[in-house]
């Protein structure tokens, strides 16, 4: 179980992120890279990917398990401001908690073997397949003498400038081959959980945003609890909370081990079944066609913040009928995304949506 503390001071202090965090996502791609779940959802963007990639991920997977703990430092909250902001942040990792990290990782990895291979054992500090969890040093084994760590990754625990490098690289072409491509549709995925995000705080203040988590975050005042491999207990003690949707987040929200960076919880974002990428010209043709007219772009403008059907009515000056049937068209069409926010629905613009408002402009790219 894992169990966040607030005080009155934390609650005041959540945050949403503004966008994306571009290591998070990276990181939590290459998990979603490697299950084999879910094949309909990410099925064509793993082939995709692959193809691209050429097989160049041994480093990352040398320092991002399959499931289990994975070092801190990869994910600075530099990256806020953009990839090269996240891997300028990366590389002034301070030694000393390279050193740490790395090792408390290689102790991890190897728990999880040992406990793979003991008959009936339990599978040790890891998530649910594919999932990555943030584990406490005290899930683990006591002492990690004879641990084996590649020598890269050992070079990178000893603060060596060229394991760095290659590390950095790394990030960089992963990115570019798994998320860069489809950095829009994460942007339009992560905007809508804003919009419902954002329309809970302004109804109800820090508390409603809180109840208004997905299902696998519980909110019981003062603390936000969500199921969890291991028992965690975090006090925020003052300090707030950010809360980062994320597009590659899967099933279980995802925490950092060490209690004195800054607190931030990945939660994952509202996804169909169907292929998450999987739109294309060819199959939106038909109905584009049927797009034309005064009314459908005054839907469209009207939709361009978010907005609840009713809303959607008042501000296009249509019947409720009217314009919940629009938005169904408009969704057929890729234009909008519609999530539901308790007893109503939210409609935000997909990236397409959003381009045809712009008269084709490009919209901002992957930072």
């Amino acid at each position: 179980m894992l169990r966040i503390h607030f005080t009155g001071d934390d609650l005041a202090r959540v945050r949403m992120a503004a966008k994306p965090d571009v290591l998070w996502e990276t990181i939590l791609s290459f998990h979603r890279l490697r299950e084999r779940r879910r094949a309909v959802m990410f099925g064509e963007w793993r082939s995709e990917t692959r193809t691209r990639l050429n097989g160049e991920t041994s480093l990352l997977a040398a320092l991002v398990p399959p499931r289990g703990y994975f070092p801190d430092f990869l994910t600075p909250p530099e990256a806020g401001g953009g990839l090269e902001s996240g891997l300028a942040a990366i590389q002034a990792t301070p030694p000393v908690r390279l050193h740490s990290e790395l090792t408390l990782a290689s102790a991890s990895r190897a728990s999880a073997r040992a406990a793979a291979r003991a008959p009936g054992a339990p599978t040790g500090p890891a998530g649910p397949a594919g999932q990555p969890v943030q584990v406490p040093e005290s899930a683990l084994p006591a002492g990690t003498a004879g641990v084996t760590t590649p020598p890269v990754v050992a070079g990178l625990a000893e603060g060596l400038s060229s394991p760095m490098s290659r590390l950095l690289t790394t990030l960089r072409s992963y990115h570019r081959a798994a998320v860069e491509p489809y950095w829009a549709h994460i942007q339009a995925r992560v905007e809508a959980d804003r919009a419902v995000r954002g329309r809970a705080l302004l109804d109800g203040g820090a508390a409603e945003l809180l109840c208004s988590l997905p299902p696998v975050l519980r909110w019981r005042a003062p603390v936000l609890e969500a199921d969890y491999p291991v028992d965690r207990e975090i006090r925020l003690d003052g300090r707030g909370l950010l809360l980062q949707p994320s597009f590659f987040c899967r099933d279980t929200p995802v925490v950092l081990r060490d209690a004195g960076l800054p607190p931030v919880l990945v939660y994952p974002v509202a996804h169909s079944p169907d292929p998450v990428f999987g739109e294309t010209a060819g199959a939106l043709a038909p109905s584009l066609g049927r797009l034309v007219g005064h009314t459908r772009s005054a839907i469209l403008q009207a939709i361009r913040y978010g907005c609840t059907t009713s809303e959607l009515a008042r501000r296009a000056g249509v019947s409720l009928a009217s314009a919940s049937q629009h938005a169904a068209v408009l969704r057929e069409a890729g234009l909008v995304l519609t999530l539901r926010h308790g007893n109503a629905v939210l409609h935000t613009l997909t990236p397409l949506g959003a381009a045809l408002l712009r008269g084709g402009a490009p919209a901002e790219a992957t930072p």
